[in-house]
């Protein structure tokens, strides 16, 4: 088949949305299917597996990391000299909507897929009055898809809540010759200054809707109970929000962005890895802090808590609770017997999380689709 893929950014490794693209690009072509991406943010890469057509873009006001795409005639005769089998959508903004209408015009069928959880975002920014108006757009656009892919029940189940029809689980898989904790290295752990200490991993945006808020007030309630020589915070990302987390997490080790093998091995190299973000669809970095062997400490909200119930590797706290984050990782650092029988179920869990599995389910799905339309 032959698959026009739209993203809102397309740049490898910027986030975990991305990676999943990335890893569902490799299979179909793996698979021995046509994939040519559009994308308002690429950086070039060398040995690029695939063609991607930049559309015009310009900084988001709020989110300057990522851009705001436009859709052209550039980008309409681009589509048409493909000819697509198919249309796939990671992104509902304007480009994705405008990629909807011409499936829809051609008789293509058109899988979209929710990565990202944005009207949770909105009552960080003092936006929580619009979120109504968000979900009527997103409901409106993902019924006129053909399907809508949720990365997990929770998700599926709130999709389908707020009226969404039509929605089938994708899950993520996990790379596990990268993801391993055969990668830990005491030399990165000394540069840490993190010998005889146990070191608490974040990875991800450092952004309010990621509830960093709980990782500052969690560092800081570590050293008031006296206990900040016992611990060494790695964060791993970086984000608007880093200048105020330096400040007030001063002896923490920030290591920027991450990618490659650095990656995990910063995470094989940790011991607990605290992610309290409520605003989660399906929470890859806890499946990669599982693969690697860290036992996850994440919030009772969001795509987080269903990876931890699932594979007993770790505690969901309460949402926003730095008592109970706290009380959660002492006891993971006092009792060595439940620290390594959550670190063993956190592994068993993701060896089974194969890329090659959860994206080959979804290949066989586009294929029906196709064949469906054919019929009709």
């Amino acid at each position: 088949m032959k698959v026009a893929l739209y993203a809102g950014t397309y740049v490898k490794d910027k986030d975990g949305a991305v990676r999943s693209i990335y890893q569902l690009v490799s299979s179909m072509i793996k698979n021995g299917h046509q994939v040519v991406v559009w994308t308002p943010d690429f950086t070039p890469e060398a040995n690029a597996s695939v063609p991607v057509n930049l559309t015009p873009s310009v900084p988001i006001p709020l989110y300057p990391d990522y851009k705001l795409g436009f859709y052209n005639a550039v980008t309409e005769r681009q589509l048409d000299e493909f000819a697509p089998d198919i249309v796939h959508i990671s992104t509902p903004d304007i480009v994705g909507r405008k990629f909807l209408h011409y499936a829809k015009r051609k008789g293509l069928p058109v899988g979209s897929a929710y990565h990202t959880d944005f009207p949770s975002y909105l009552s960080y920014y003092r936006l929580g009055f619009a979120e109504p108006a968000v979900w009527r757009f997103l409901r409106k656009f993902y019924n006129a898809c053909d399907v809508t892919l949720a990365p997990n029940e929770s998700v599926r189940e709130r999709l389908t809540g707020k009226g969404i029809e039509r929605v089938e689980l994708w899950s993520r898989g996990i790379d596990k010759e990268l993801f391993d904790p055969s990668r830990r290295s005491a030399k990165l752990r000394r540069a840490w200054d993190a010998e005889g200490r146990t070191v608490i991993i974040y990875a991800g945006r450092f952004v309010l809707y990621k509830d960093i808020e709980v990782v500052m007030s969690l560092y800081q309630r570590f050293a008031d109970e006296g206990l900040g020589d016992r611990v060494r915070f790695v964060m791993i990302g970086s984000g608007p929000e880093e200048a105020q987390m330096r400040a007030r997490m001063p002896e923490a080790v920030f290591t920027g962005y991450l990618t490659g093998t650095t990656l995990p091995e910063a995470y094989a190299s940790g011991d607990l890895f605290l992610f309290p973000s409520t605003t989660e669809a399906f929470c890859n970095v806890t499946l990669e802090a599982l693969a690697t062997g860290l036992p996850a400490v994440v919030s009772d909200v969001g795509g987080c808590q269903e990876l931890v119930e699932r594979s007993g590797g770790g505690f969901v706290a309460k949402a926003g609770d730095v008592g109970d984050f706290y009380a959660c990782c002492t006891k993971l650092m006092q009792d060595g017997e439940l620290f390594r029988s959550m670190r063993e179920r956190g592994l068993a869990f993701a060896k089974d999380k194969s890329w090659a599995a959860v994206n080959g389910k979804l290949i066989d799905r586009y294929l029906e689709l196709i064949a469906a339309k054919a019929r009709r």
